[in-house]
């Protein structure tokens, strides 16, 4: 019993029960404000736990705060739009757990629209107005209106996620929409926004551009002279126009007078009068308006003029004309006077009249008058014209004096009289009375054709001008020439040097011959001239240059000039000249042989010879080797160079080389040596009359190899090193004994490298029988000791040979000779 009454005291106690607050559950908040959500627990025993949560998938924004142990606030300072969520306060009291939720909405709508695009509008076009809300949240509640009075444009929606909400509206204004107000007006419905602040709007005028229109200027004038008056003229526009005024000046151009709307002229005068132009304008366009001032006055400016203004001549074409400036139309009378007479030339009722005097004379001398009148008074102008006589003058082109024209040009002799109005020509010669038929006269100016010019037109001409009871004359005289061609020059063969050699030079068809002269020149100076003779017609010419050439003759440049001597040809034409340039032909010479590598050559070295001359013309070039008083001819050519390659040069290709170059002049020979070295190679050795002797014979030694330079030939026994040297390969061995068996090694050294030959002698002791004949057992051996008559030493002998038989080393030394 007393057990389960502490079991039933252990048991827990259950947690009073707690009230649980949270305020405000609705709120809609406008963003930049401070806001306060309260969550507390109350009659709680227990220790409270506040906590806030997001029911949102976003997270939870705001400073939590707890006051005390029962309360939790969630602070929003300042509101934004990241605080619009569903919120929950979680409370935990002992073992008790509650929760509330409240929901918190934002709102921003802080500005008024703002319009643009209505400052400068342009009539006629379409313009686009725009209203921009900024900071507003949440955007999609909002609605634009565009507004004149209360008639509704447009309306356009927010968009979600977009804070700043514009509106476009097209515009197509007129003239008379300026300074019409337009209204943007913006309206948030979201639920909670007070209504007080849910409308907001903005009005603007329209300022509507357009270029001047309804021009207003005054009405057509007609004054006074001396007194003033005033002119106005206006325009609408947006901008205001601006007036200009301007009137025509004494050269027809415009002058401007001034810029305002009313031009004021004083003391008027006749320049006053004319037609006066009013432009307004602005950046869009411009409007012009015209209207006449009449200015009533006297004649003024009357003026008398004679054209031409120098003095006249009798037989000159003469214009007299008279000038005025009459506001009031009147009446212009141009008149003579002479001996108190007057004489009314013409008469007009325009500014202006004139009288032409075709051909003047002594008795159009006099004064003469121009008279202007109108109603309002008159003005005179007079002038004295004097007539004199005209005197006359002469001229012949190209010259009066000596001409010079070349043969079958086309000549004009020109003759001008000056000063007299009809003048008559008479052309003259005194070789031929009807030249005259030849010439053309036309005003002033006569001329005279000789086309072509021929050798008979040398002679003198006259121009003969009468003008009235005047006559003078010109006299030339013509120089015919004829140097039609340059020189040619011709060879009279081939120039070779030290032999006498030839140049002519021909000029064909010259006139006068007598004063050609002909020159030969160098550049050191002339060599040869001459003159030609007299003759009455054209004449071919020929000169001739002797000399013998020599080596500095070569590429000289030798000119022919020929020059006309005679006064009053041009430069360009007296002074003809050819060149030639002196070519000379020769034998070969310096012939030359070379051989491509400098250093010594070596046996399977690329060699190139080569072979060069010096000839003109051109002849045979040969290569060839000379050997053993033979001659090959390796390569023939018709060029001034050739060569051989000899890609792997053998001892054999040692020896003469010649180059030989021949023409139709002579010939000429070079020659080189060439020698090819090489190590000793192909070594054999020989032995007499065997290599197997008796005890008391002898053995002779020949040893022969192929080399260059030649080899040193070197004997020695292999067991004691004895050696013996020979200059020709040879060796003898005098009285062998038993002790000179063995193996023995002939050494072949040049200063490219080695061969060594191994081999045996056996020497057998003396018997009691005669030895066999050594013309029977005469054995040669070449390379190792193959033939040896025991089989220990040959085995010897072969690893001699294989350790011993060396070729080609190029840096191995010479062997030094020893004596036996």
């Amino acid at each position: 019993m007393a057990l389960t009454i502490m079991m039933i005291l252990a048991l827990p106690v259950a947690a009073k029960s707690f009230v649980m607050e949270l305020e405000p559950r609705q709120m809609v908040l406008r963003v930049g404000e401070r806001q306060v959500l309260r969550c507390s627990a109350r009659d709680c025993s227990e220790s409270a736990t506040l906590t806030w949560a997001s029911l949102e998938d976003k997270p939870l924004s705001g400073i939590t705060k707890n006051p005390s142990a029962t309360e939790s606030l969630l602070i929003f300072d300042p509101v934004s739009t990241v605080h619009d969520n569903l919120v929950v306060c979680k409370v935990s009291c002992g073992n008790v757990r509650k929760q509330m939720h409240a929901t918190v909405k934002v709102y921003s709508f802080p500005r008024e629209p703002v319009i643009s695009g209505n400052a400068h509008m342009l009539v006629g076009e379409v313009n686009t107005l725009t209203c921009e809300v900024s900071a507003v949240y949440p955007p999609e509640y909002l609605e634009i209106e565009w507004l004149q009075g209360e008639r509704v444009l447009h309306m356009d929606e927010g968009k979600a996620d977009i804070s700043t909400v514009s509106s476009r509206y097209k515009y197509m204004p007129t003239s008379d929409d300026n300074g019409k107000a337009i209204t943007c007006r913006a309206r948030h419905s979201f639920e909670g926004v007070p209504e007080d602040e849910k409308t907001k709007e903005t009005t603007v005028s329209l300022n509507v551009m357009y270029a001047p229109r309804d021009i207003r200027i005054s009405e057509t004038a007609v004054v006074k002279m001396g007194v003033s008056f005033t002119l106005t003229c206006s325009a609408e526009g947006n901008p205001r126009p601006v007036v200009v005024w301007r009137k025509a000046g004494p050269a027809g151009r415009p002058v401007t007078l001034g810029e305002n709307e009313t031009l004021a002229v004083r003391n008027v005068t006749v320049s006053h009068a004319g037609t006066y132009e009013c432009e307004t304008m602005n950046t869009l366009g411009k409007l012009t308006a015209t209207v006449n001032v009449t200015v009533q006055a006297p004649p003024t400016n009357t003026s008398i003029t004679v054209s031409p203004a120098n003095e006249l001549k009798e037989g000159d074409n003469v214009t007299i004309s008279c000038y005025t400036d009459s506001v009031t139309a009147g009446r212009l009378v141009l008149r003579r006077v002479s001996e108190g007479q007057e004489t009314d030339l013409h008469t007009s009722s325009d500014p202006t009249t004139s009288v032409s005097l075709p051909s003047v004379r002594l008795s159009d001398s006099g004064l003469y008058e121009c008279e202007a009148l109108n109603q309002h008074g008159s003005q005179t102008a007079s002038t004295q014209v004097t007539v004199a006589v005209h005197p006359l003058k002469v001229e012949l082109y190209p010259g009066d004096g000596v001409i010079a024209v070349e043969r079958g040009a086309s000549f004009v002799l020109s003759c001008r009289a000056t000063d007299c109005p009809a003048p008559a020509f008479f052309w003259k010669s005194p070789l031929d009375a009807s030249i005259g038929s030849r010439s053309q006269t036309q005003g002033p100016l006569s001329q005279l054709f000789l086309s072509p010019v021929g050798l008979k037109d040398e002679r003198a001409y006259t121009c003969e001008v009468k003008c009235g009871s005047v006559l003078k004359s010109k006299r030339t005289e013509i120089k015919v020439f004829s140097f039609p061609s340059d020189p040619v020059i011709e060879n009279s063969g081939a120039h070779v040097e030290g032999q006498m050699s030839a140049l002519r030079c021909s000029v064909c068809d010259v006139f006068p011959a007598g004063r050609l002269l002909v020159e030969w020149l160098d550049d050191y100076g002339v060599l040869l001239s001459e003159e030609g003779s007299f003759s009455s017609g054209l004449q071919n010419l020929t000169s001739t240059l002797s000399f013998t050439p020599g080596a500095g003759h070569q590429g000289r440049l030798i000119t022919c000039r020929a020059t006309l001597q005679m006064d009053g040809v041009p430069g360009n034409m007296s002074v003809r000249s050819a060149l030639t340039t002196v070519a000379l032909q020769y034998a070969p010479r310096n012939t030359s042989i070379t051989v491509s590598s400098a250093s010594e050559l070596k046996e399977g070295d690329n060699v190139t010879i080569s072979c060069y001359t010096d000839s003109v013309p051109a002849g045979r070039l040969v290569l060839r080797r000379v050997s053993e008083g033979q001659e090959t001819d390796l390569r023939a050519s018709s060029d001034s160079t050739t060569s051989v390659s000899l890609p792997s040069v053998r001892l054999s290709d040692s020896g003469l080389y010649e180059c030989e170059a021949l023409n139709q002049h002579g010939s000429q020979t070079a020659s080189t040596q060439v020698i090819v070295k090489a190590p000793p190679r192909n070594t054999t050795v020989q032995l007499f009359p065997s290599s197997q002797v008796q005890e008391g014979q002898n053995i002779t030694i020949c040893c022969r190899t192929v080399s260059f330079p030649p080899s040193a030939v070197i004997l020695r026994k292999l067991d004691n090193g004895t050696a013996l040297y020979s200059p020709d390969g040879t060796f003898l061995l005098l009285n062998l004994t038993p002790h000179d068996t063995g193996l023995y090694q002939v050494n072949v050294t040049n200063d490219l490298g080695y061969e060594t030959e191994v081999f045996t002698i056996s020497v057998m002791e003396r018997q009691s029988s005669p030895p066999p004949s050594w013309n029977d057992v005469i054995v040669p051996v070449v390379g190792a000791a193959a033939m040896a008559a025991v089989a220990t030493t040959a085995g010897l002998a072969t690893h001699y040979l294989i350790q011993a038989r060396k070729r080609g080393s190029y840096e191995l030394a010479k062997s030094t000779p020893h004596a036996i």
